[in-house]
Protein backbone atom coordinates (compact mmCIF):
# COMPACT_ATOMS: atom_id res chain seq x y z
CA UNK A 1 0.00 0.00 0.00
CA UNK A 2 1.25 3.44 -0.98
CA UNK A 3 2.28 6.09 1.30
CA UNK A 4 -0.83 8.14 2.52
CA UNK A 5 -0.92 11.55 0.59
CA UNK A 6 -4.22 13.28 2.07
CA UNK A 7 -4.11 13.26 5.50
CA UNK A 8 -6.58 14.71 8.12
CA UNK A 9 -5.67 15.80 10.94
CA UNK A 10 -8.61 16.76 14.04
CA UNK A 11 -5.97 16.77 17.03
CA UNK A 12 -3.59 20.08 17.20
CA UNK A 13 -0.92 17.75 18.57
CA UNK A 14 -0.99 15.37 15.59
CA UNK A 15 -0.78 18.19 13.50
CA UNK A 16 1.95 19.25 14.97
CA UNK A 17 3.57 16.07 14.49
CA UNK A 18 2.94 15.55 11.08
CA UNK A 19 4.58 19.11 10.09
CA UNK A 20 7.27 18.01 12.23
CA UNK A 21 7.92 14.50 10.14
CA UNK A 22 7.84 17.10 7.10
CA UNK A 23 4.50 16.00 6.16
CA UNK A 24 2.30 19.76 6.06
CA UNK A 25 1.96 19.46 2.11
CA UNK A 26 0.54 16.00 2.57
CA UNK A 27 -2.48 17.52 5.72
CA UNK A 28 -5.78 18.37 3.74
CA UNK A 29 -7.67 19.26 6.75
CA UNK A 30 -7.21 20.33 10.14
CA UNK A 31 -9.39 20.98 13.05
CA UNK A 32 -10.51 24.86 14.51
CA UNK A 33 -7.79 24.27 17.31
CA UNK A 34 -4.75 23.78 15.08
CA UNK A 35 -2.51 26.78 15.00
CA UNK A 36 0.87 25.22 14.56
CA UNK A 37 3.01 25.70 12.90
CA UNK A 38 1.69 29.07 11.47
CA UNK A 39 1.37 27.62 7.88
CA UNK A 40 -1.40 25.52 8.87
CA UNK A 41 -3.26 28.58 9.30
CA UNK A 42 -4.74 28.01 5.62
CA UNK A 43 -5.63 24.36 5.71
CA UNK A 44 -10.01 23.86 5.65
CA UNK A 45 -10.99 23.78 9.14
CA UNK A 46 -13.46 20.44 9.37
CA UNK A 47 -13.86 20.57 13.29
CA UNK A 48 -15.98 22.87 15.40
CA UNK A 49 -17.31 23.62 18.95
CA UNK A 50 -20.27 23.96 20.94
CA UNK A 51 -18.71 25.44 24.30
CA UNK A 52 -18.64 28.69 24.83
CA UNK A 53 -15.24 29.03 24.86
CA UNK A 54 -15.00 32.95 25.84
CA UNK A 55 -16.98 32.19 29.56
CA UNK A 56 -15.18 32.49 32.89
CA UNK A 57 -13.82 29.25 33.96
CA UNK A 58 -16.38 28.19 36.42
CA UNK A 59 -18.85 28.90 33.48
CA UNK A 60 -17.16 26.59 30.64
CA UNK A 61 -16.80 23.58 33.51
CA UNK A 62 -20.66 24.38 34.48
CA UNK A 63 -21.33 23.87 30.59
CA UNK A 64 -19.03 20.98 29.46
CA UNK A 65 -20.53 19.28 32.36
CA UNK A 66 -23.92 19.81 31.54
CA UNK A 67 -23.69 18.91 27.96
CA UNK A 68 -21.48 15.13 28.68
CA UNK A 69 -24.66 14.42 31.33
CA UNK A 70 -27.27 15.42 29.00
CA UNK A 71 -24.90 13.50 25.92
CA UNK A 72 -24.52 16.83 23.34
CA UNK A 73 -21.17 16.79 21.66
CA UNK A 74 -18.82 19.10 22.69
CA UNK A 75 -17.25 19.56 19.13
CA UNK A 76 -18.18 17.88 15.73
CA UNK A 77 -17.26 17.06 12.31
CA UNK A 78 -18.23 19.19 9.39
CA UNK A 79 -18.83 15.98 7.23
CA UNK A 80 -19.59 17.32 4.46
CA UNK A 81 -16.50 19.22 4.11
CA UNK A 82 -14.03 16.30 4.90
CA UNK A 83 -15.96 13.85 2.74
CA UNK A 84 -15.13 16.17 -0.17
CA UNK A 85 -11.40 16.77 0.59
CA UNK A 86 -10.74 13.04 0.39
CA UNK A 87 -8.52 12.09 2.93
CA UNK A 88 -6.81 8.63 2.91
CA UNK A 89 -5.92 8.97 6.41
CA UNK A 90 -7.18 10.60 9.69
CA UNK A 91 -5.14 11.58 12.90
CA UNK A 92 -7.20 11.96 15.54
CA UNK A 93 -7.46 11.09 19.83
CA UNK A 94 -8.69 8.87 21.46
CA UNK A 95 -6.92 10.40 25.20
CA UNK A 96 -9.92 12.91 26.63
CA UNK A 97 -13.69 14.05 25.15
CA UNK A 98 -13.68 17.24 26.45
CA UNK A 99 -10.22 18.03 24.55
CA UNK A 100 -11.18 17.39 21.09
CA UNK A 101 -13.45 15.07 18.99
CA UNK A 102 -14.70 12.00 20.29
CA UNK A 103 -12.90 8.88 18.96
CA UNK A 104 -16.48 6.84 18.31
CA UNK A 105 -17.36 9.76 16.28
CA UNK A 106 -14.54 9.16 13.77
CA UNK A 107 -14.76 5.93 13.84
CA UNK A 108 -18.33 6.02 12.66
CA UNK A 109 -16.76 7.91 9.28
CA UNK A 110 -15.49 5.19 8.26
CA UNK A 111 -17.27 2.18 8.69
CA UNK A 112 -18.16 0.06 5.87
CA UNK A 113 -21.73 1.85 4.98
CA UNK A 114 -19.99 5.45 5.86
CA UNK A 115 -19.30 8.18 3.64
CA UNK A 116 -15.40 7.74 4.20
CA UNK A 117 -15.73 3.86 4.54
CA UNK A 118 -12.14 1.70 4.93
CA UNK A 119 -10.16 5.45 5.50
CA UNK A 120 -7.67 4.33 7.84
CA UNK A 121 -7.28 5.70 11.29
CA UNK A 122 -4.73 7.12 14.03
CA UNK A 123 -5.66 7.65 17.35
CA UNK A 124 -3.07 8.85 19.38
CA UNK A 125 -4.16 8.71 23.20
CA UNK A 126 -0.62 9.57 25.44
CA UNK A 127 -1.14 9.71 28.83
CA UNK A 128 2.96 10.11 29.66
CA UNK A 129 6.05 12.00 28.25
CA UNK A 130 7.24 8.74 26.63
CA UNK A 131 3.79 8.14 25.00
CA UNK A 132 3.95 10.89 23.14
CA UNK A 133 7.24 9.90 21.66
CA UNK A 134 5.81 6.52 20.47
CA UNK A 135 3.07 8.61 19.14
CA UNK A 136 5.13 10.15 16.53
CA UNK A 137 6.70 7.00 15.65
CA UNK A 138 3.34 5.44 15.08
CA UNK A 139 2.09 8.89 12.85
CA UNK A 140 5.80 8.12 11.25
CA UNK A 141 4.75 4.06 10.69
CA UNK A 142 1.50 5.09 9.40
CA UNK A 143 2.36 7.81 6.84
CA UNK A 144 5.88 5.60 5.67
CA UNK A 145 7.81 8.13 7.35
CA UNK A 146 9.49 5.50 10.07
CA UNK A 147 13.03 6.89 9.42
CA UNK A 148 11.80 10.79 9.89
CA UNK A 149 9.73 9.66 12.76
CA UNK A 150 13.20 7.78 14.44
CA UNK A 151 15.40 10.72 14.01
CA UNK A 152 12.72 13.09 15.38
CA UNK A 153 12.28 11.07 18.74
CA UNK A 154 15.93 10.79 19.06
CA UNK A 155 16.41 14.36 18.59
CA UNK A 156 13.59 15.43 20.85
CA UNK A 157 14.94 12.65 23.36
CA UNK A 158 18.40 14.26 23.65
CA UNK A 159 16.91 17.42 24.61
CA UNK A 160 14.97 15.48 27.43
CA UNK A 161 18.19 14.06 28.52
CA UNK A 162 19.94 17.29 28.33
CA UNK A 163 17.40 18.38 31.14
CA UNK A 164 17.94 15.45 32.80
CA UNK A 165 21.44 15.70 33.24
CA UNK A 166 21.60 19.01 35.16
CA UNK A 167 18.75 17.69 37.44
CA UNK A 168 19.09 14.06 38.15
CA UNK A 169 21.35 14.50 41.47
CA UNK A 170 19.79 17.49 42.98
CA UNK A 171 19.37 17.00 46.47
CA UNK A 172 15.45 17.09 47.87
CA UNK A 173 16.09 20.25 49.55
CA UNK A 174 17.37 21.63 46.19
CA UNK A 175 13.90 20.53 44.52
CA UNK A 176 10.98 22.88 45.12
CA UNK A 177 7.25 21.97 45.84
CA UNK A 178 5.61 22.56 42.30
CA UNK A 179 1.63 23.13 41.63
CA UNK A 180 0.37 23.35 37.96
CA UNK A 181 -2.59 24.74 37.62
CA UNK A 182 -4.49 22.77 35.08
CA UNK A 183 -7.42 24.94 35.59
CA UNK A 184 -8.43 27.71 37.76
CA UNK A 185 -12.16 27.49 38.93
CA UNK A 186 -12.83 24.70 39.69
CA UNK A 187 -9.21 24.00 40.68
CA UNK A 188 -7.30 20.85 39.09
CA UNK A 189 -3.94 20.04 39.24
CA UNK A 190 -2.52 19.10 36.67
CA UNK A 191 -1.66 14.97 35.86
CA UNK A 192 -1.10 13.18 32.58
CA UNK A 193 2.51 13.71 31.96
CA UNK A 194 3.02 16.68 34.03
CA UNK A 195 4.35 15.16 37.16
CA UNK A 196 7.21 12.71 34.97
CA UNK A 197 7.88 16.53 33.84
CA UNK A 198 7.70 18.24 37.33
CA UNK A 199 10.27 15.46 38.38
CA UNK A 200 12.45 15.79 35.46
CA UNK A 201 13.27 19.73 35.73
CA UNK A 202 14.16 18.65 39.72
CA UNK A 203 11.21 19.39 41.62
CA UNK A 204 8.70 17.39 43.41
CA UNK A 205 4.92 17.76 42.73
CA UNK A 206 1.81 18.05 44.40
CA UNK A 207 -0.34 14.97 44.35
CA UNK A 208 -1.29 14.47 41.16
CA UNK A 209 -0.44 11.19 39.45
CA UNK A 210 1.46 10.60 36.13
CA UNK A 211 -0.32 8.59 33.60
CA UNK A 212 -4.03 9.85 34.91
CA UNK A 213 -6.12 12.68 33.92
CA UNK A 214 -6.24 15.43 36.10
CA UNK A 215 -9.08 15.88 39.06
CA UNK A 216 -10.91 18.42 40.76
CA UNK A 217 -8.71 19.45 43.72
CA UNK A 218 -10.16 21.05 46.97
CA UNK A 219 -8.58 24.37 47.46
CA UNK A 220 -8.03 23.85 50.79
CA UNK A 221 -4.90 20.82 49.98
CA UNK A 222 -3.21 23.76 47.61
CA UNK A 223 -3.28 26.24 51.03
CA UNK A 224 -1.99 23.38 53.15
CA UNK A 225 0.55 22.31 51.05
CA UNK A 226 1.99 25.78 50.52
CA UNK A 227 3.97 24.72 47.29
CA UNK A 228 6.89 26.98 46.39
CA UNK A 229 6.41 27.65 43.00
CA UNK A 230 3.11 27.62 41.01
CA UNK A 231 2.48 27.30 37.34
CA UNK A 232 -0.77 28.47 36.10
CA UNK A 233 -1.55 26.47 32.47
CA UNK A 234 -4.72 26.43 32.02
CA UNK A 235 -5.87 23.83 29.28
CA UNK A 236 -7.06 25.75 26.03
CA UNK A 237 -5.86 29.06 27.29
CA UNK A 238 -3.17 31.19 25.74
CA UNK A 239 -1.30 33.52 28.10
CA UNK A 240 -3.70 36.66 27.68
CA UNK A 241 -6.54 34.59 28.55
CA UNK A 242 -4.61 32.87 31.18
CA UNK A 243 -3.23 36.36 32.73
CA UNK A 244 -7.20 37.66 32.68
CA UNK A 245 -8.57 34.20 34.65
CA UNK A 246 -5.57 33.99 37.24
CA UNK A 247 -6.66 37.29 38.72
CA UNK A 248 -9.71 34.90 40.21
CA UNK A 249 -7.11 33.54 42.54
CA UNK A 250 -6.73 36.43 44.47
CA UNK A 251 -10.21 36.66 45.37
CA UNK A 252 -9.64 32.80 47.01
CA UNK A 253 -9.08 32.65 50.63
CA UNK A 254 -5.45 31.98 51.37
CA UNK A 255 -3.66 32.75 48.29
CA UNK A 256 -1.85 35.49 49.28
CA UNK A 257 -0.15 33.97 52.04
CA UNK A 258 1.39 30.93 49.70
CA UNK A 259 5.02 31.12 49.86
CA UNK A 260 5.30 30.97 46.17
CA UNK A 261 2.21 34.27 46.06
CA UNK A 262 4.72 35.97 48.68
CA UNK A 263 8.67 35.24 47.06
CA UNK A 264 7.03 36.00 43.51
CA UNK A 265 7.24 32.36 41.95
CA UNK A 266 3.69 32.55 40.44
CA UNK A 267 3.97 32.37 36.56
CA UNK A 268 1.18 32.52 34.29
CA UNK A 269 1.94 30.45 30.96
CA UNK A 270 0.45 30.09 27.84
CA UNK A 271 -1.22 26.06 28.68
CA UNK A 272 -2.97 25.90 25.16
CA UNK A 273 0.46 25.98 23.32
CA UNK A 274 2.82 24.74 26.20
CA UNK A 275 2.28 21.76 29.02
CA UNK A 276 -1.85 20.68 28.08
CA UNK A 277 -0.96 19.99 23.95
CA UNK A 278 0.29 16.10 23.60
CA UNK A 279 2.81 16.79 20.64
CA UNK A 280 6.18 17.59 20.37
CA UNK A 281 6.05 21.04 22.25
CA UNK A 282 5.74 19.28 25.62
CA UNK A 283 9.89 19.03 25.14
CA UNK A 284 9.99 22.91 24.75
CA UNK A 285 7.27 22.98 27.80
CA UNK A 286 10.06 21.02 30.18
CA UNK A 287 12.83 23.42 28.73
CA UNK A 288 10.88 25.99 30.18
CA UNK A 289 9.70 24.42 33.00
CA UNK A 290 13.43 24.15 34.78
CA UNK A 291 14.02 27.55 33.90
CA UNK A 292 10.79 28.61 35.73
CA UNK A 293 11.98 26.36 38.66
CA UNK A 294 15.41 26.80 39.14
CA UNK A 295 15.79 30.59 37.11
CA UNK A 296 19.37 31.19 39.00
CA UNK A 297 20.70 27.77 38.14
CA UNK A 298 19.73 28.60 34.51
CA UNK A 299 20.64 32.03 34.30
CA UNK A 300 16.94 33.38 34.00
CA UNK A 301 16.71 36.42 36.52
CA UNK A 302 14.16 38.21 35.31
CA UNK A 303 10.35 37.66 32.31
CA UNK A 304 12.82 36.99 29.38
CA UNK A 305 11.59 39.59 26.43
CA UNK A 306 11.68 36.58 23.93
CA UNK A 307 9.26 34.89 25.66
CA UNK A 308 6.79 37.53 26.12
CA UNK A 309 4.11 35.88 24.25
CA UNK A 310 4.89 32.69 26.23
CA UNK A 311 4.71 33.09 29.92
CA UNK A 312 4.55 36.03 32.30
CA UNK A 313 5.15 36.24 36.19
CA UNK A 314 1.96 37.10 38.41
CA UNK A 315 1.82 39.43 40.70
CA UNK A 316 -0.06 40.29 43.73
CA UNK A 317 -2.69 43.22 43.05
CA UNK A 318 -1.98 46.17 45.49
CA UNK A 319 -4.95 46.43 48.51
CA UNK A 320 -7.72 48.48 48.19
CA UNK A 321 -7.31 52.07 49.86
CA UNK A 322 -9.77 52.05 52.19
CA UNK A 323 -12.86 54.45 51.83
CA UNK A 324 -12.64 58.62 53.02
CA UNK A 325 -16.32 58.40 54.07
Amino acid sequence: MSAPRRIASLLASGTEILYGLGLGECVVAVSHECDWPPDCAGKPRVTFTNVCTTAASSAIDVQVREMLAGGAPLYEIDVEQLVALEPNLIVTQAQCDVCAVKYEDVVSLVQPAAPLAGVPVVALNPFTLGDVLADIERVGSATGCETEAAGYVNQLRRRLDAVRAVTCDMHRDQRPLVACIEWIEPLMIAANWMPEMIELVGARQCWSEAGRHSTYTPWEQLIASDPEVIVVMPCGFDLERTLSEARRLEEFPGWSNLQAVRSGRVYACDGNAYFNRSGPRLVDSVELLVRLVHPQRFGMTGDEPGEANVWRRLTIAAPRAASGR
